[in-house]
């Protein structure tokens, strides 16, 4: 399988014989891209991790029609509990299919650490249930038990197919933002060594995540990212934003360096991209993930600001110069 943007030819009427003539051809010199296609085994794992995905969307889902269901009853559950399938959230809706109604009685069976008090809960619960609600309902929470025991099995079967690669996941999580679930994510997509791609840039161009170069005579029309691997952009989307949240990263330091410029989405997508070179390289070099020296980087970027402030000033017809901090005298030297 070769990339279409390698076998395109020129404008005209369409010949089978002279299309299949021309890509032999090209083929034979080396300029058709070929396309990569997993090994068998890359390819079940891509099948249980995708699957995974599929299950937890349709997780949302059904939790959003949970939360369309409340309000339709009248009752505001999700207004005062952040989860409705948590523990607290979970005893009340159980209690609502017994057929309590009691609003103070579905009230107490909220935890104590729920920031809500029993009396706002109590008015959030103090709508009506039909019948046909109570079938719904019932519905929803059986499909849910349902897809979290999927998903319980597919976390097995991943962790069985990928137990041989434990070291790569181990490597993976020691950067800042991957946890477990998500390189094993990456490594059902680009394999456990990345061989396929020979650099960085290769495998950010095949990701989709690195800036396009569209141009028409001359000049740049689009510099959108062309669309890639979806899995992997958005497991890279969620790597980038807890590697932000991660406080000391070079993540986060990246990111509040480039947001003023960029702007949060655009500083949010480069910082995926820096995140998805160290992925390669930890990799495809099979090294660890060392945490470069933030206070040195940070002392690079003040003296960058104090010159680029002290040559506006030279511009503007002032004399400056700096003086280095006096170092204490040792003693005996």
């Amino acid at each position: 399988m070769a990339q279409a943007r390698s076998t395109r030819a020129r404008r005209g009427r369409k010949w089978d014989q002279a299309d299949a003539r021309r890509i032999a051809k090209r083929l034979l010199a080396g300029d058709l891209t070929v396309s990569f296609v997993p090994p068998p085994e890359q390819r079940d794992w891509r099948l249980l991790s995708r699957t995974q995905i599929s299950l937890r969307e349709s997780l949302v889902r059904l939790r959003n029609q949970i939360e369309v269901l409340l309000e339709q009853a009248q009752i505001k559950l999700s207004s005062l509990v952040s989860d409705l399938l948590g523990k607290s959230g979970r005893r009340m809706l159980e209690a609502l299919l017994a057929g309590v109604t009691d609003p103070v009685g579905l009230a107490a069976l909220g935890d104590r650490r729920l920031q809500a008090s029993q009396e706002q809960l109590a008015d959030a619960l103090s709508g009506r249930l039909t019948e046909a609600h109570r079938l719904v309902l019932r519905l929803f929470l059986g499909q849910i038990d349902q897809i979290e025991q999927h998903l319980a099995e597919l976390d097995q079967a991943l962790a069985k197919a990928l137990a041989a690669h434990q070291d790569a996941i181990a490597r993976l999580c020691e950067i800042p933002g991957i946890n477990v679930r998500t390189a094993q994510y990456i490594i059902a997509e680009t394999g456990p060594l990345a061989e396929v791609f020979d650099s960085a840039g290769k495998l950010a161009s095949w990701v989709g995540i690195c800036p396009g170069q569209q141009e028409s005579a001359g000049m740049s029309v689009s510099a959108r990212s062309a669309k890639g691997n979806w899995m992997l952009r958005r497991t890279l989307s969620q790597i980038a934003w807890a590697a932000v949240a991660s406080k000391g990263s070079e993540a986060q330091r990246r990111f509040h360096a480039w947001r003023p410029r960029l702007g949060t989405q655009k500083a949010i997508w480069a910082v995926a991209h820096y995140q998805l070179r160290v992925i390669w390289k930890v990799l495809h070099d099979g090294v660890r993930y060392r945490s470069p020296d933030t206070e040195m980087l940070n002392q690079r970027a003040l003296l960058a600001r104090a010159k680029r402030v002290l040559n506006g000033l030279r511009k503007l017809g002032y004399t400056v110069s700096i003086t280095p901090p006096c170092s204490t005298p040792v003693p005996g030297a």
